[in-house]
């Protein structure tokens, strides 16, 4: 077997048998065809079923030299996942990447921003072009629904259940929630749908798509980036945000004001309580000022 056959295999796997994102697969598809490069340039014919895990570590050794920790654990990751399954197709009787480590990366969280901040960056759009009503749409619904930038720019016509005042959205593992939707939002899409996306061309395989381009194409993720980053230079925003950021801070608004975690995990799609958990940001002083009105032994519930 050599690497592209295992490559094609393996992606199939994870299309078919695992039901993977198209985001995630192609992310482990990248990584998987850093280390055919690799393999490659040393000229040497180590093919997936016998290469050792001192070739694995070289490769390791030498990638770490232009990422960051978090890339060489997602990297580690993606090699595990991909020799997993040529051990469990018996194509390999070991994992080469077991005894190596990922890097200890802890818990990094994107920042959040407050209300008024959103308020400043939704303010600074040009609302004078067709793309301006379109992005002030895209970041509402992103901030009142807590999507991810692939949900939103997937986004739907047959998504809508207005009438419920939900919306549904494909997730990760291509599975589906509902998410209610505010009405304040539900006229924003409506406003976009009716004045500004009905006087655009879909392309063919876009035609269902909520949020295009001028040419009728659903927009990419790093437009959605690009399309913030901008904004957040205009208002002179000192923070790195992107849609996490939105998705983030839809997340904590809710916790801060006593939103249960459980249903948190619900609108954000995870598939664990733990991600919830590591994903949503309390301070000291929100869980400070918790213990202190709702604890029994607290000054304020304690009658001397």
């Amino acid at each position: 077997m050599n690497w592209q056959q295992a490559l094609s295999d393996y992606i199939n796997y994870l299309k078919i048998e695992r039901g993977l994102a198209k985001n995630s697969i192609e992310s482990y598809q990248r990584d998987i065809k850093k280390l055919i490069l690799f393999i490659d340039l040393l000229k040497e014919h180590y093919s997936p079923i016998y290469i050792s895990s001192n070739i694995i570590k070289e490769f390791i050794y030498d990638v770490s030299k232009t990422i960051n920790a978090r890339s060489q654990a997602r990297l580690i990751s993606s090699l595990r996942g991909f020799f997993d399954y040529l051990v469990f197709e018996d194509y390999r009787k070991d994992n080469p990447t077991d005894l190596i480590e990922s890097p200890n990366i802890g818990r990094k969280l994107p920042d959040t921003i407050s209300k008024d901040e959103v308020d400043s960056l939704i303010s600074a759009i040009d609302l004078s072009h067709p793309q301006g009503e379109r992005n002030k749409t895209i970041i509402e619904t992103i901030y009142s629904c807590g999507l991810r930038v692939s949900e939103v720019i997937n986004l739907q016509l047959s998504d809508l259940f207005f009438e419920e005042n939900y919306i549904r959205i494909l997730g990760k593992g291509n599975k589906y929630r509902f998410v209610p939707i505010h009405n304040t939002t539900i006229k924003r899409i409506e406003l976009y749908i009716n004045e500004i996306r009905s006087n655009i061309l879909p392309k063919k395989e876009d035609e269902d798509i909520i949020f295009l381009n001028r040419r009728g194409k659903r927009l990419t993720r790093q437009m959605i980036f690009i399309i913030l980053k901008n904004l957040a230079t205009k208002i002179n925003l000192k923070k790195k945000i992107g849609p996490h950021t939105l998705r983030h801070s839809f997340a904590t608004y809710l916790l801060q004001n006593g939103a249960d975690l459980r249903v948190i995990q619900q609108l954000l799609g995870h598939e664990s309580i733990t991600t919830t958990e590591i994903y949503v940001h309390v301070d000291r002083e929100y869980l400070k000022e918790v213990v202190t009105l709702h604890h029994p032994r607290s000054n304020l519930n304690t009658k001397e």
